[in-house]
């Protein structure tokens, strides 16, 4: 089975048109890789690729003003975070006129993480997010095995549920033991198991360090640092929140997700849609599903979560210029509009609230409230 991408392939030969240097960042086994190769195939130019976890390609970069110097057309550079040396090297090349070749650097870290990344390529790099599978990818009829899997290739077209639940705790061991040491963190990984587990359990709640911190037995800033770092892995969301001048105390803390659904059922013992269905964690789960098909739809810049003190929120608010548009996510079939969901209406000024539940309807159910079932995501402005 084959998952057809063009749409990122299509975004990142853009990228390269307009721009010296595209960085494709995402979660390690994400697909990175073979986007790259197709990508390869669809360019006009000559194209050299170099993955860094080869030992081969690495020591032929031993000198890489030298070998990087001499190509022409597209350079491809996998797991660049494992050289990040190589960053002033691609500043000087990419400076150069006329300029023979254009790079294409594969990441599984983000540019916070990534050292000197923002500093040595400022003003030369296009930064591309890109996640597994996405809804509108897969298609509407394989909803339910893409929020109990996740969206990492390997794990959603794995042959059975065992082998898929199985090949996501190697994912997380292998990450834990190895990745978070080569991205240049010395920790322990007990306590980054630890820590992961714990926020399953938070997981679509508003972050609270000092908690988690008394659970771990360590500070509260240690604890931000492992949310940091596994933010910057791309495997957990922090969905910053809105706020603007208001009489009313507005939560000012992040949300949390993982990223990945599957990855997040691993933690949680969830081994099927049943065990899925019948667990405390069903709504958050369901949650985090759909925010993340949202913020594929908008973009993360422009996503955030709105809360008061008092109860009110919008589980995803969307900014795009003077407009708002609400999203209040439900698992259930008959989503009913609440008080909060009026007061977010008020004191947000929202052009619209759409509440995303499992099933298949899109109906007003009030003047700006809308029920709109998760299979017509995509269509959300028609």
């Amino acid at each position: 089975m084959f998952i057809e991408r063009n749409n990122l392939i299509n975004k990142v030969n853009v990228a390269l048109e307009r721009t010296r240097i595209v960085a494709l960042l995402g979660p390690r086994q994400c697909g990175k890789t073979t986007i790259s190769k197709l990508i390869e195939k669809t360019r006009k130019d000559k194209v050299t690729y170099f993955d860094l976890e080869n030992t081969e390609d690495a020591a032929v970069l031993t000198n890489p003003q030298m070998v990087l110097g001499s190509q022409k057309g597209t350079v491809i550079i996998d797991e660049i975070q494992r050289k990040p040396e190589l960053f002033s090297v691609l500043r000087v090349l990419s400076d150069r006129k006329p300029l023979p070749a254009k790079f294409l650097i594969l990441g599984s870290a983000s540019p916070d993480i990534i050292r000197n990344v923002s500093d040595s390529l400022a003003g030369r790099v296009e930064f591309i997010e890109m996640n597994g599978f996405s809804l509108d990818e897969v298609g509407v009829e394989n909803k339910d095995k893409l929020w109990l899997r996740g969206g990492l290739p390997e794990s959603y077209l794995s042959g059975s549920l065992k082998n898929s639940y199985i090949w996501r705790e190697n994912f997380i061991r292998t990450f834990i033991e190895k990745d978070v040491g080569q991205l240049g963190f010395q920790l322990q990984s007990t306590t980054v198991r630890r820590f992961w587990q714990m926020v399953a359990h938070v997981h679509g709640k508003v972050w609270n360090g000092a908690q988690l911190g008394v659970s771990l037995g360590v500070s509260h800033t240690t604890v931000r640092r492992y949310l940091d770092l596994l933010t910057g892995a791309f495997v957990l969301r922090q969905l910053q929140p809105w706020y603007e001048n208001s009489k009313k105390r507005i939560v000012k803390s992040p949300k949390i997700y993982f990223r990945d659904t599957g990855l997040l059922h691993t933690f949680l013992r969830i081994t099927d849609m049943r065990d899925l269905l019948s667990h405390p964690q069903l709504g958050f789960s369901w949650e985090g599903f759909v925010v993340e098909q949202l913020i594929n739809i908008f973009g993360e810049r422009d996503c955030f979560f709105w809360a008061t003190h008092a109860g009110a929120e919008v589980d995803l608010l969307v900014v795009k210029g003077s407009k708002k548009y609400g999203f209040e996510i439900k698992f259930t079939e008959t989503p009913k509009v609440t008080k909060s969901m009026k007061i977010a209406l008020d004191d947000l000024n929202l052009t619209k609230l759409w509440i995303i539940y499992p099933g298949t309807k899109n109906i007003s159910l009030d003047k700006k409230i809308h029920l709109l079932g998760i299979e017509n995501l995509n269509n959300i402005f028609s």
